[in-house]
């Protein structure tokens, strides 16, 4: 299927599209400043600069768009133009993604990944994203225990 949009256009579109500071991530970072969380945001200084950062806690979070990280939900169906540019970019985005998760893991942190389809229901993602806060750092198997 071929392009509606004129390469101008196209052009236009994609150079206004942000990797910081998005609709969703600033959902986020606003519901959660409303419930007393403090963050850093972007820091560079760790893999994949994750968009919300709790350095005390060592919890990262990462805000994704569904159809940049090839989710598999309906926002996250790549498109039918130019599948041989499309299929590459967005796989190489998701190997991208969970080489940054396994880097923070390896350094001790912690990583969330919320979805931007999540955001529907906006209570429940908020529910997950402060459980996931408050859940300790070093936590014991306790299944393992005694045996």
């Amino acid at each position: 299927m071929a392009d509606t949009r004129t390469p101008e256009v196209r052009r236009k579109i994609m150079q206004s599209v942000g990797s910081k500071n998005t609709g969703p991530e600033l959902t986020i970072r606003r519901a959660l400043f409303e419930r007393g969380y403090r963050y850093r945001l972007h820091r560079k200084d760790l893999p994949g600069s994750p968009d919300i950062v709790f350095p005390a806690r060592k919890k990262a979070i990462f805000v994704h768009g569904c159809f940049w990280h090839g989710h598999s939900c309906p926002k996250g169906r790549a498109p039918k133009s130019r599948a041989d540019y499309w299929g590459p970019k967005i796989e190489a985005n998701r190997l991208r993604d969970a080489r940054n998760v396994r880097e923070l893991a390896g350094l001790g942190w912690q990583a969330l990944v919320v979805w931007q389809c999540e955001l529907g229901d906006l209570e429940k993602t908020l529910q997950h994203i402060i459980f996931f806060l408050e859940e300790p750092i070093n936590t014991i198997d306790k299944k393992g225990e005694g045996s």
